[in-house]
C-alpha cells in the first residue's frame, strides 16, 4: 500500500467515525499529573534530528542510562528499531519518511502523557514534519535537540556503511546525498558533535531537561 493510499484509508476511517459518531475518547480515572507525580519528573519528548551518522542515537541511549542511574524513567524510541516493528510497512520515499514520523509522533505523544522520558531519535528530515509534531505534543513537550554534525564527518563515521552504498547508487533518497535535509532553524539546544565528546553531548541534553523543569 503506497502512503498515499494509507492517507486515503485513515481519511475514510476518519470520516465514518465522525458520520457514526462511534469513536469518541475515552477519559481514565488517573491524569497525567498523578502519573507523573508517581514518576517525579515531568513527562516530556526530546526529538533528536540530524544526519544518518551525526551520533543522534548514541546520545539519546547515554542521556537514557545517565537518567537510569538517577532513577529517572526514560525510554529511547530509535529510528531503526521503530523500522523493525511499528513501521515495518514503511520505506524512504518523501511520503513513507512523513507517515514514519506521524507515527512516532502519536506513540511519543503517548509517552510523554505517561511521564516518560521520551527521547526520539530520527533523521526527521523535513521541517514541516518536525513542526507538525511540535504543534502535536504542545509548548513545552517538544525539546527539539539538532545534532549538528557535518557531512563530512558522518561519512568517515558512516557506522553501518550507508554513504558508501548511497554514493554507489545503491541507496535512493539517502538523506544527505540524494535527499535534502532541512536543519532545524531555532531549536531548543544544538550539539556540535566534533566539538564535543559523547558524555559532554549527554550532559547538555540532562541540562537542557534541568532547565525546563522536567527533571531535578
Amino acid at each position: 500500500m503506497t502512503s498515499q493510499e494509507r492517507g486515503s484509508v485513515r481519511g475514510l476511517l476518519l470520516a465514518k467515525g465522525d458520520e457514526d459518531n462511534n469513536i469518541v475518547w475515552h477519559e481514565g480515572h488517573v491524569d497525567r499529573s498523578r502519573r507523573e507525580a508517581l514518576l517525579d519528573q515531568k513527562g516530556v519528548v526530546i526529538w533528536f534530528t540530524g544526519l544518518s551518522g551525526s551520533g543522534k542515537s548514541t546520545i539519546a541511549f547515554t542521556v537514557e542510562h545517565a537518567l537510569a542511574a538517577r532513577s529517572r524513567l526514560a525510554y529511547v524510541l530509535d529510528g531503526d528499531n521503530i523500522r523493525h516493528g511499528l513501521n515495518a510497512d514503511l520505506g524512504f520515499t518523501a511520503g513513507d519518511r512523513e507517515e514514519n514520523i506521524r507515527r512516532i509522533g502519536e506513540v511519543a505523544r503517548l509517552f510523554a502523557d505517561a511521564g516518560f522520558i521520551t527521547l526520539s531519535s530520527f533523521v526527521s528530515p523535513y521541517k514541516a514534519d518536525r513542526d507538525n509534531i511540535r504543534a502535536l505534543l504542545g509548548s513545552g513537550d517538544f525539546l527539539e535537540v539538532f545534532v549538528n554534525t557535518p557531512l563530512e564527518l558522518c561519512e568517515q563515521r558512516d557506522p553501518k556503511g550507508l554513504y558508501k552504498k548511497a554514493r554507489a547508487g545503491q541507496i535512493p533518497n539517502f538523506t544527505g546525498v540524494s535527499d535534502r535535509y532541512e536543519a532545524p532553524v531555532d531549536p531548543e539546544l544544538e550539539i556540535h558533535t566534533a566539538d564535543c565528546t559523547v558524555a559532554q553531548a549527554a550532559q547538555q541534553v540532562l541540562d537542557l531537561l534541568a532547565s525546563r523543569g522536567k527533571i531535578w
